[in-house]
């Protein structure tokens, strides 16, 4: 089975084909955006016999700026796209075995696109639900 730290690296590794936009495993104090967050959310053991199969599911939460900023919906909307050269996504699942890591990666939903507050500012963020499929 994958260890969760070579799984993040390996999200963070794809996410890097996105020109500008950092990533980190862990929330910051103070977030300079753009920033990805990988964080793992959950693990489903056992989807087959014998440890045939787990599920890992991370959360991959984009910050683009501090939410009066005009620019920051433009830039999370880029991010958003199921398409284009800042896709989430696209970067995501560009190598879908993180280079022979895992099985196979899925990224299933953009969610809760709006503020957030890190520390005493908002900013403007979007989440990203990515299944992990190892053996």
């Amino acid at each position: 089975m994958a260890a969760i730290a070579d799984i993040r690296d390996g999200i963070a590794n794809n996410l890097s084909t996105i020109s500008g936009l950092r990533t980190t495993e862990t929330v910051p104090d103070n977030p300079q955006p753009p920033v990805a967050i990988i964080q793992p959310s959950s693990i489903d053991y056992d989807l087959t016999f014998r440890r045939g199969l787990d599920q890992y599911n991370f959360l991959v939460t984009v910050i683009v700026g501090r939410a009066s900023e005009r620019r920051a919906q433009q830039l999370l909307d880029l991010y958003c796209a199921g398409t284009g050269s800042s896709s989430v996504k696209l970067a995501i699942e560009s190598n879908r075995t993180l280079a022979g890591v895992i099985q196979d990666l899925r990224v299933i939903a953009m969610r809760n696109y709006g503020t957030i507050s890190v520390g005493e500012q908002t900013y403007l963020a979007a989440e990203f639900d990515v299944v992990v499929y190892t053996q």
